[in-house]
């Protein structure tokens, strides 16, 4: 038997996350805590974080909780997970996928299209904004921080007509209820990652690493290996409004990606392959293909405009 220690946010969906992997490998025979921390994402609630460090913020207080020795593994939602972990760490596995879309969340109406011209919605998400001016350019968006917990809140005090939110963090927190309907990808693409969990070692931590690989999911690893590609080339990260989401067909691995402009004055820029992907150089070398595809439309796009 061995001994792990977790470290996670202190969200109610990134401590149910990590719950989720202690009670795996407790049943592997290990014995496991958890470690719980607030990260300066969590802390940061006044602006968006594509103006306060992006991503990292939710994941560099866990990784010197792993640098330290005082945690063994780091939990994270993937979307969440920057595109370039810093040197000594790896994603060492990433989990079966929960559902990759995007939710629609209102007291009031029951679709996107539903509501009235200039009704209120709210996300902080680049990505979201930009597709959501793209089916509904008269409404007005507004920012929305916070855990899901929080957001909902702010929802049901009236500050919003609806929300959007990842569909993979309702159904785990049992609040499927809260979904008033589900956007199709062909709606709004999944951010690449979304619904995936990724577990993140030192990279001196062979003994952790093979330990997890009991916990893998090789056909979400590689379909999200190559979202990230499409996202590393493209620079993606939280100030860029990118959705990158591959679903496999048959035994070929089908991509698509999108880049919008937030301030909705361009039109969507899109890319899409579909190819082999059977190990982890085939998935990184299609992201990457579909990811030069996608910065020759955006070219197209910016030089219509001038």
């Amino acid at each position: 038997m061995t001994t792990f220690t977790i470290a996670t946010r202190e969200s109610r969906l990134a401590l149910w996350q990590a719950e989720h992997v202690k009670a795996l490998l407790q049943g592997m025979g290990h014995a496991v805590s958890l470690l719980g921390m607030t990260t300066q994402g969590d802390q940061i609630l006044d602006r968006s974080l594509s103006k306060v460090g992006g991503k990292g913020l939710f994941v560099k207080e866990l990784e010197v909780a792993l640098e330290e020795g005082r945690a063994d593994l780091a939990v994270h939602s993937l979307k969440d997970v920057p595109m370039e972990l810093p040197p000594g760490f790896d994603l060492a596995c990433v989990m079966e996928r929960e559902d990759p879309r995007d939710a629609w969340v209102s007291n009031t109406y029951a679709r996107l299209e539903d509501l009235p011209q200039g009704a209120i919605v709210g996300t902080s998400s680049l990505r979201r904004v930009a597709l959501l001016r793209a089916l509904r350019p008269d409404l007005k968006i507004e920012p929305l921080r916070g855990n899901l917990d929080t957001r909902l809140r702010k929802l049901d005090e009236g500050q919003y007509d609806g929300i959007v939110l990842a569909a993979a963090g309702l159904k785990r927190l049992g609040l499927v209820a809260r979904i008033r309907s589900i956007f199709e990808p062909e709606q709004m693409l999944p951010a690449a990652g979304q619904g995936a969990l990724g577990i993140e070692v030192r990279s001196d931590r062979a003994d952790v690493g093979s330990v997890l690989v009991a916990l893998a999911h090789q056909p979400t690893w590689l379909a999200v290996a190559a979202e990230r590609a499409v996202s590393r080339v493209m620079g993606g990260s939280c100030s860029m409004p990118l959705a990158a989401h591959a679903v496999w067909v048959g035994d070929q691995l089908d991509i698509r990606a999108v880049w919008g402009d937030p301030d909705g004055k361009l039109a969507l820029a899109k890319a899409q392959r579909s190819g082999a992907a059977a190990n982890l150089d085939q998935a990184l070398a299609l992201g990457e293909a579909v990811a030069r595809d996608l910065q020759q439309a955006v070219a197209a796009n910016t030089a219509g405009r001038d």
